[in-house]
Protein backbone atom coordinates (compact mmCIF):
# COMPACT_ATOMS: atom_id res chain seq x y z
CA UNK A 1 0.00 0.00 0.00
CA UNK A 2 2.01 3.12 -1.21
CA UNK A 3 0.83 5.99 0.77
CA UNK A 4 3.22 8.73 -1.08
CA UNK A 5 5.22 8.66 -4.54
CA UNK A 6 6.98 11.37 -5.96
CA UNK A 7 7.83 11.28 -9.80
CA UNK A 8 8.89 14.16 -12.41
CA UNK A 9 9.16 16.72 -9.07
CA UNK A 10 5.57 16.08 -7.86
CA UNK A 11 4.51 14.52 -5.09
CA UNK A 12 1.41 11.91 -4.94
CA UNK A 13 -0.20 11.61 -1.80
CA UNK A 14 -3.26 9.70 -0.57
CA UNK A 15 -5.81 11.98 0.81
CA UNK A 16 -6.39 10.72 4.21
CA UNK A 17 -9.07 13.09 4.93
CA UNK A 18 -11.60 10.95 2.28
CA UNK A 19 -10.75 7.62 3.07
CA UNK A 20 -12.85 5.26 3.91
CA UNK A 21 -15.39 6.30 1.74
CA UNK A 22 -13.49 8.09 -1.16
CA UNK A 23 -9.67 6.74 -1.93
CA UNK A 24 -8.08 10.29 -3.72
CA UNK A 25 -4.68 10.97 -4.41
CA UNK A 26 -3.59 14.84 -4.50
CA UNK A 27 -0.68 15.87 -6.68
CA UNK A 28 1.57 18.44 -4.91
CA UNK A 29 4.02 20.37 -7.35
CA UNK A 30 5.38 23.51 -4.49
CA UNK A 31 6.52 23.30 -1.31
CA UNK A 32 3.85 25.48 0.15
CA UNK A 33 1.10 22.67 -0.93
CA UNK A 34 3.55 19.98 0.82
CA UNK A 35 3.48 21.86 4.47
CA UNK A 36 -0.22 22.51 4.15
CA UNK A 37 -1.01 18.64 3.30
CA UNK A 38 1.62 18.02 6.17
CA UNK A 39 -0.52 20.36 8.36
CA UNK A 40 -3.76 19.64 7.31
CA UNK A 41 -3.33 16.18 7.77
CA UNK A 42 -3.83 14.80 4.11
CA UNK A 43 -0.90 13.06 5.13
CA UNK A 44 -0.32 11.52 8.79
CA UNK A 45 1.78 9.31 10.75
CA UNK A 46 5.43 10.50 11.80
CA UNK A 47 7.15 8.26 9.53
CA UNK A 48 5.30 9.39 6.35
CA UNK A 49 5.37 12.80 7.63
CA UNK A 50 9.34 12.77 7.60
CA UNK A 51 9.67 11.36 3.84
CA UNK A 52 7.07 13.71 2.78
CA UNK A 53 8.90 16.78 4.18
CA UNK A 54 12.46 15.54 2.56
CA UNK A 55 10.49 15.43 -1.06
CA UNK A 56 8.94 18.62 0.32
CA UNK A 57 12.56 20.18 0.31
CA UNK A 58 13.24 18.64 -3.11
CA UNK A 59 10.37 20.14 -4.36
CA UNK A 60 11.44 23.48 -2.77
CA UNK A 61 15.17 23.55 -4.25
CA UNK A 62 13.77 22.99 -7.91
CA UNK A 63 11.41 25.93 -7.54
CA UNK A 64 14.55 28.13 -6.47
CA UNK A 65 15.89 30.04 -10.22
CA UNK A 66 18.96 31.35 -8.66
CA UNK A 67 22.48 31.27 -9.56
CA UNK A 68 23.77 31.95 -6.45
CA UNK A 69 24.74 29.15 -4.20
CA UNK A 70 24.39 31.54 -1.09
CA UNK A 71 21.08 33.04 -2.50
CA UNK A 72 20.20 29.24 -3.14
CA UNK A 73 20.74 28.26 0.62
CA UNK A 74 18.76 31.30 2.16
CA UNK A 75 16.00 30.58 0.11
CA UNK A 76 15.83 26.55 0.40
CA UNK A 77 16.52 27.37 4.60
CA UNK A 78 13.45 29.28 4.34
CA UNK A 79 11.35 26.27 2.54
CA UNK A 80 12.88 24.17 5.53
CA UNK A 81 11.57 26.76 8.31
CA UNK A 82 7.89 26.55 6.68
CA UNK A 83 8.03 22.67 6.73
CA UNK A 84 9.14 22.17 9.70
CA UNK A 85 6.68 25.05 11.44
CA UNK A 86 3.83 22.44 10.27
CA UNK A 87 3.29 19.88 12.96
CA UNK A 88 5.77 20.12 16.27
CA UNK A 89 5.28 16.72 18.15
CA UNK A 90 6.42 14.30 15.16
CA UNK A 91 10.37 14.27 15.67
CA UNK A 92 10.89 12.72 11.87
CA UNK A 93 9.36 15.47 10.78
CA UNK A 94 12.57 17.77 12.01
CA UNK A 95 14.90 14.86 11.45
CA UNK A 96 14.03 14.37 8.04
CA UNK A 97 13.90 18.42 7.06
CA UNK A 98 17.86 18.42 8.60
CA UNK A 99 18.83 15.24 7.15
CA UNK A 100 18.24 16.72 3.75
CA UNK A 101 19.01 19.75 4.32
CA UNK A 102 22.38 18.95 5.67
CA UNK A 103 23.59 16.73 3.05
CA UNK A 104 23.02 19.76 0.50
CA UNK A 105 25.43 21.91 2.71
CA UNK A 106 27.66 19.05 3.04
CA UNK A 107 27.83 19.69 -0.95
CA UNK A 108 27.89 23.09 -1.27
CA UNK A 109 30.73 23.41 -3.30
CA UNK A 110 29.34 21.43 -6.29
CA UNK A 111 26.67 23.05 -9.10
CA UNK A 112 23.60 23.87 -7.84
CA UNK A 113 21.65 21.39 -10.30
CA UNK A 114 24.13 18.75 -9.06
CA UNK A 115 22.96 19.87 -5.55
CA UNK A 116 19.84 18.99 -6.19
CA UNK A 117 20.28 15.61 -7.71
CA UNK A 118 22.04 14.99 -4.81
CA UNK A 119 19.61 15.77 -1.99
CA UNK A 120 16.10 13.81 -4.34
CA UNK A 121 18.60 10.84 -4.38
CA UNK A 122 18.78 11.63 -0.55
CA UNK A 123 14.86 11.62 0.45
CA UNK A 124 14.41 8.81 -2.35
CA UNK A 125 17.11 6.87 0.10
CA UNK A 126 14.90 7.61 3.02
CA UNK A 127 11.61 6.38 1.39
CA UNK A 128 13.48 2.79 0.81
CA UNK A 129 14.91 3.20 4.52
CA UNK A 130 11.75 3.62 5.85
CA UNK A 131 10.30 0.61 4.22
CA UNK A 132 13.19 -1.51 5.03
CA UNK A 133 12.51 0.01 8.84
CA UNK A 134 9.27 -1.15 8.78
CA UNK A 135 9.77 -5.00 7.63
CA UNK A 136 12.25 -4.99 10.15
CA UNK A 137 10.32 -3.86 13.34
CA UNK A 138 7.73 -5.97 12.29
CA UNK A 139 10.62 -9.24 11.80
CA UNK A 140 11.55 -8.51 15.38
CA UNK A 141 7.64 -7.77 16.76
CA UNK A 142 6.40 -10.95 15.49
CA UNK A 143 8.60 -12.78 18.03
CA UNK A 144 6.36 -10.98 20.22
CA UNK A 145 3.19 -12.38 19.12
CA UNK A 146 1.64 -15.45 20.19
CA UNK A 147 -0.77 -17.84 18.03
CA UNK A 148 -4.68 -16.52 18.97
CA UNK A 149 -3.19 -13.68 20.08
CA UNK A 150 -6.01 -11.09 20.01
CA UNK A 151 -4.12 -7.65 20.03
CA UNK A 152 -5.39 -4.13 20.93
CA UNK A 153 -3.79 -0.96 18.72
CA UNK A 154 -4.69 2.87 19.33
CA UNK A 155 -4.28 5.42 16.10
CA UNK A 156 -3.00 4.06 12.90
CA UNK A 157 0.42 3.02 12.63
CA UNK A 158 -0.08 0.94 9.58
CA UNK A 159 0.91 1.88 5.68
CA UNK A 160 -0.61 5.04 5.82
CA UNK A 161 1.52 6.60 8.70
CA UNK A 162 4.61 5.20 6.89
CA UNK A 163 5.65 4.02 3.56
CA UNK A 164 4.76 1.21 3.40
CA UNK A 165 3.94 -1.98 5.86
CA UNK A 166 3.38 0.07 8.75
CA UNK A 167 5.32 -0.21 12.65
CA UNK A 168 2.87 -1.31 14.97
CA UNK A 169 0.17 -2.61 12.03
CA UNK A 170 3.81 -3.90 10.56
CA UNK A 171 4.27 -5.89 13.49
CA UNK A 172 0.52 -7.08 13.03
CA UNK A 173 0.91 -7.78 9.77
CA UNK A 174 4.17 -9.95 9.85
CA UNK A 175 2.39 -12.02 12.39
CA UNK A 176 -0.46 -12.67 9.92
CA UNK A 177 2.17 -13.09 7.01
CA UNK A 178 3.62 -16.05 9.67
CA UNK A 179 0.64 -17.58 9.80
CA UNK A 180 -0.32 -16.28 13.04
CA UNK A 181 -4.24 -16.98 13.68
CA UNK A 182 -4.54 -13.25 15.51
CA UNK A 183 -7.11 -10.84 16.23
CA UNK A 184 -7.12 -7.40 16.22
CA UNK A 185 -9.06 -4.64 18.09
CA UNK A 186 -9.17 -1.13 16.92
CA UNK A 187 -9.99 1.77 19.04
CA UNK A 188 -11.94 4.30 16.65
CA UNK A 189 -9.06 6.98 18.35
CA UNK A 190 -11.73 10.10 18.73
CA UNK A 191 -11.36 12.97 17.60
CA UNK A 192 -9.90 12.64 14.44
CA UNK A 193 -11.25 8.73 14.18
CA UNK A 194 -7.87 7.48 12.14
CA UNK A 195 -8.79 3.89 14.19
CA UNK A 196 -12.29 3.82 12.65
CA UNK A 197 -11.71 5.75 9.11
CA UNK A 198 -7.93 4.10 8.78
CA UNK A 199 -6.94 1.31 10.79
CA UNK A 200 -9.66 -0.51 10.43
CA UNK A 201 -9.76 -0.02 6.26
CA UNK A 202 -5.88 -1.39 6.26
CA UNK A 203 -6.72 -3.89 7.90
CA UNK A 204 -9.84 -5.46 6.23
CA UNK A 205 -7.96 -4.26 3.22
CA UNK A 206 -5.36 -7.44 4.38
CA UNK A 207 -8.02 -9.78 5.16
CA UNK A 208 -6.72 -9.54 8.76
CA UNK A 209 -9.29 -9.93 11.86
CA UNK A 210 -10.62 -6.68 13.45
CA UNK A 211 -12.99 -5.24 15.58
CA UNK A 212 -13.90 -1.96 15.76
CA UNK A 213 -14.34 -0.61 19.45
CA UNK A 214 -15.29 3.21 20.91
CA UNK A 215 -12.04 4.45 22.80
CA UNK A 216 -13.96 3.83 26.00
CA UNK A 217 -14.47 0.60 25.70
CA UNK A 218 -11.05 -0.56 25.94
CA UNK A 219 -10.94 -1.37 29.72
CA UNK A 220 -13.84 -3.38 29.49
CA UNK A 221 -12.59 -5.69 26.97
CA UNK A 222 -8.84 -5.72 28.84
CA UNK A 223 -10.81 -6.42 32.20
CA UNK A 224 -12.64 -8.91 30.01
CA UNK A 225 -9.80 -11.11 29.64
CA UNK A 226 -10.01 -10.45 25.81
CA UNK A 227 -6.59 -8.42 24.93
CA UNK A 228 -3.84 -9.96 25.22
CA UNK A 229 -1.41 -7.47 24.67
CA UNK A 230 -1.18 -3.52 23.11
CA UNK A 231 0.58 -2.48 20.07
CA UNK A 232 1.04 1.60 19.17
CA UNK A 233 3.30 3.59 17.41
CA UNK A 234 5.04 6.61 18.40
CA UNK A 235 5.37 10.00 17.28
CA UNK A 236 8.98 11.14 19.57
CA UNK A 237 10.57 8.86 22.08
CA UNK A 238 12.47 10.50 24.95
CA UNK A 239 15.81 9.00 25.87
CA UNK A 240 14.47 7.37 28.93
CA UNK A 241 11.75 5.93 27.16
CA UNK A 242 8.83 8.43 27.78
CA UNK A 243 6.56 7.99 24.36
CA UNK A 244 4.45 10.65 22.50
CA UNK A 245 1.77 9.03 20.79
CA UNK A 246 -1.45 10.11 19.46
CA UNK A 247 -4.28 11.32 22.51
CA UNK A 248 -5.77 8.73 24.36
CA UNK A 249 -2.67 6.33 24.24
CA UNK A 250 -1.59 7.05 27.93
CA UNK A 251 -5.45 5.72 28.97
CA UNK A 252 -4.34 2.95 27.25
CA UNK A 253 -1.50 1.81 28.80
CA UNK A 254 -2.52 2.56 32.37
CA UNK A 255 -5.46 0.34 31.19
CA UNK A 256 -2.78 -2.27 30.26
CA UNK A 257 -0.77 -1.41 33.16
CA UNK A 258 -3.64 -2.57 35.22
CA UNK A 259 -4.90 -5.36 33.91
CA UNK A 260 -1.23 -7.12 33.41
CA UNK A 261 -1.12 -6.71 29.87
CA UNK A 262 2.35 -5.77 27.80
CA UNK A 263 2.37 -2.62 26.52
CA UNK A 264 4.41 -2.43 23.25
CA UNK A 265 5.83 0.70 21.26
CA UNK A 266 6.65 0.10 17.63
CA UNK A 267 9.00 3.00 16.19
CA UNK A 268 11.86 2.98 13.44
CA UNK A 269 15.32 4.67 15.98
CA UNK A 270 14.58 7.96 14.14
CA UNK A 271 11.65 8.48 16.05
CA UNK A 272 13.98 8.76 19.34
CA UNK A 273 14.94 12.01 20.10
CA UNK A 274 18.35 11.44 21.54
CA UNK A 275 18.78 15.64 22.26
CA UNK A 276 16.05 15.36 24.95
CA UNK A 277 16.17 13.12 28.55
CA UNK A 278 11.94 12.71 29.11
CA UNK A 279 8.41 12.91 28.14
CA UNK A 280 8.08 16.63 30.18
CA UNK A 281 10.02 18.26 26.79
CA UNK A 282 8.39 17.41 24.31
CA UNK A 283 5.85 19.46 22.42
CA UNK A 284 2.16 18.90 22.47
CA UNK A 285 0.29 19.81 18.95
CA UNK A 286 -2.86 21.74 20.17
CA UNK A 287 -5.57 21.46 17.27
CA UNK A 288 -8.43 23.31 15.65
CA UNK A 289 -11.62 23.26 18.19
CA UNK A 290 -13.17 21.73 14.79
CA UNK A 291 -12.01 18.29 15.26
CA UNK A 292 -13.62 17.63 18.50
CA UNK A 293 -17.05 19.59 18.01
CA UNK A 294 -17.60 18.09 14.37
CA UNK A 295 -17.44 15.10 12.79
CA UNK A 296 -16.55 15.18 8.85
CA UNK A 297 -18.34 19.17 8.66
CA UNK A 298 -21.56 17.67 10.84
CA UNK A 299 -21.73 19.72 14.41
CA UNK A 300 -22.38 17.25 17.17
CA UNK A 301 -21.59 20.01 20.13
CA UNK A 302 -23.13 22.93 21.09
CA UNK A 303 -22.45 26.23 19.54
CA UNK A 304 -19.94 28.62 21.56
CA UNK A 305 -18.90 25.34 23.98
CA UNK A 306 -14.99 25.77 25.12
CA UNK A 307 -12.60 23.00 23.47
CA UNK A 308 -9.50 21.42 24.59
CA UNK A 309 -7.78 19.32 21.96
CA UNK A 310 -4.27 17.85 22.42
CA UNK A 311 -3.12 15.92 19.15
CA UNK A 312 -0.51 13.81 21.61
CA UNK A 313 -0.53 12.47 25.04
CA UNK A 314 2.76 11.20 26.39
CA UNK A 315 2.84 7.72 28.11
CA UNK A 316 5.34 7.15 30.43
CA UNK A 317 7.90 4.65 30.53
CA UNK A 318 6.58 2.42 33.55
CA UNK A 319 4.01 1.41 31.24
CA UNK A 320 6.04 0.40 28.78
CA UNK A 321 6.60 -3.61 28.41
CA UNK A 322 9.12 -2.94 24.93
CA UNK A 323 10.28 -0.50 22.22
CA UNK A 324 10.04 -2.74 19.13
CA UNK A 325 12.57 -0.83 16.64
CA UNK A 326 14.05 -1.30 13.23
CA UNK A 327 17.42 -2.67 15.06
CA UNK A 328 16.03 -4.39 17.68
CA UNK A 329 13.54 -5.14 20.72
CA UNK A 330 14.64 -2.37 23.46
CA UNK A 331 13.74 -3.59 26.99
CA UNK A 332 13.70 -1.73 30.17
CA UNK A 333 15.66 -0.03 31.96
CA UNK A 334 15.15 2.40 28.85
CA UNK A 335 17.74 5.08 30.50
CA UNK A 336 20.30 2.47 30.10
CA UNK A 337 19.34 0.78 26.90
CA UNK A 338 17.63 3.43 24.59
CA UNK A 339 21.10 5.58 24.34
CA UNK A 340 23.10 2.38 23.65
CA UNK A 341 21.17 3.23 19.66
CA UNK A 342 22.50 6.50 19.24
CA UNK A 343 25.09 6.16 15.87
Amino acid sequence: MKTLEFCNGVLKLVDQTKLPTEHKIVELSTYEEIADAIKTMIVRGAPAIGVTAAYGIVVAANSINISSTEQFFTELKKACDLIKSTRPTAVNLFWAVDRVYNKAVFNMDKPIDQIIKIIEAEACLMEKEDIDSNRAIGKFGNELIKENFTILTHCNAGALATCDHGTALGVIRSAHEAGKNINVFADETRPYLQGSRLTVWELMEDNIPVTLICDNMAGHFMKEGLIDCVIVGADRIALNGDTANKIGTYSVAVLAKENNIPFYVAAPISTIDFSIECGDEIPIEERNSDEVTHIKGVRIAPEGIKVRNPAFDVTPNKYISAIITDKGIIYPPFNENIPKYKD
